[in-house]
């Protein structure tokens, strides 16, 4: 079975949207449309990156979707790694071993808050940048045709939304609407 990615997926037939949910549901939607003729290309969008998924669409329905079904989480097993640890080594200066000693909870407690300081810091501003070239990646797979498409390119990427919205205005609503779902991933109620 395939490594199957976190997803969620979306499926387009031409510029119409099918389905989005799962990989195996976005697949079984893909492979319906295949088979009643489409009204253009039929593209498996990965929702977290904008990439187009190549998928295998041989078979039954059924087939497909236990193809692109999700693994199984493997069983768990007693003691730490059941929460996640993982043990490794980290080489620090003097100073920073004192330091970190010195902290409430001591070195690890510490540095898993470092670290998710980090993480936190990183989404904010790197989550940005992934949502507009997931955008970008989408747009450019299914709408590099469509009137106004450079002008949006460059309204995306200059992350001025209401020029955006103006140079899309004319696109199908399902691409539009699309577009500006990739923007808003992993942010918490964007007014649209």
């Amino acid at each position: 079975m395939e490594q199957i990615g976190a997803g969620p997926f979306v499926a387009f037939d031409g510029l119409a949207r099918l389905a989005a949910g799962s990989l195996a549901e976005a697949a079984v939607a893909a492979k319906r449309a295949l088979e009643r003729g489409g009204q253009g290309a039929v593209l498996v969008f990965d929702q977290a990156t904008g990439a187009v998924r190549d998928l295998d669409l041989r078979g039954s329905e059924a087939e497909i979707a236990a193809r692109y079904a999700p693994a199984e989480a493997p069983a768990s097993r007693r003691g730490r790694p059941r929460l996640g640890v993982v043990a490794r080594e980290v080489t620090l200066l003097p100073r920073h071993w004192e330091w970190l000693a010195s902290q409430p909870g001591g070195a690890s407690v510490a540095l898993r808050k470092l670290v998710e300081a980090a993480r936190k810091r990183d989404d904010e501003v790197g989550g940005a940048r992934r949502r507009v070239e997931a955008a970008y990646r989408f747009i450019s797979a299914i709408a590099g045709d469509l009137p106004g498409f450079e002008d949006a390119a460059r309204a995306l990427f200059a992350r001025d939304k209401d020029r955006l919205r103006d140079c899309v205005r004319a696109w199908p609503p399902d691409v539009r609407d699309e577009l500006f779902r990739f923007l808003r991933a992993g942010e918490e109620a964007v007014p649209g």
